[in-house]
């Protein structure tokens, strides 16, 4: 079984920005306790900070993985184009966010990208991860 993992803008400064809603922890080493906790599936990783690249990803790997699981920031609240890209492809996503968008920001309530998603898990820290591998997998 193949996951990809895409975070989008900003998740690369995880564990030095806004600690108080993100955590302490940077991704790379949350990464490296979700593969040895799923040792039995390979789990890839990818950040861009750029909407062209989150989809190119999308495209890359939309239709041979068993899963990708999309954090695309801000790109939630705003891009089409990614809501595009994942209406496109036939590996489903998981939609997930660290912290609760709801208790935030009223535009950070709506997402552009949910109704193309095969769920949405919000508000676990980085738990929203293996929440979603977890979901991928009961297919």
């Amino acid at each position: 079984m193949n996951i990809q993992i895409i975070n989008g803008p900003n998740l690369n400064l995880l564990g030095v920005r806004e600690k108080s809603i993100y955590g302490s922890s940077d991704f790379e080493s949350y990464l490296a306790g979700l593969q040895k906790h799923f040792a039995n599936i390979t789990i890839n990783y990818y950040q861009s900070n750029v909407e062209g690249e989150i989809i190119n990803k999308i495209h890359e790997v939309g239709f041979s993985y068993d899963g990708i699981v999309l954090n695309a920031g801000a790109y939630t609240h705003t891009s089409i184009a990614i809501a595009d890209a994942i209406a496109a492809v036939n590996t489903p996503v998981i939609e997930v966010h660290i912290s609760n968008v709801y208790k935030r920001e009223e535009f950070r309530h709506t997402s552009m990208l949910a109704a193309n998603c095969k769920g949405v898990i919000a508000g676990f820290g980085m738990h929203s991860y293996r929440l979603a591998i977890e979901s991928l997998l009961l297919k």
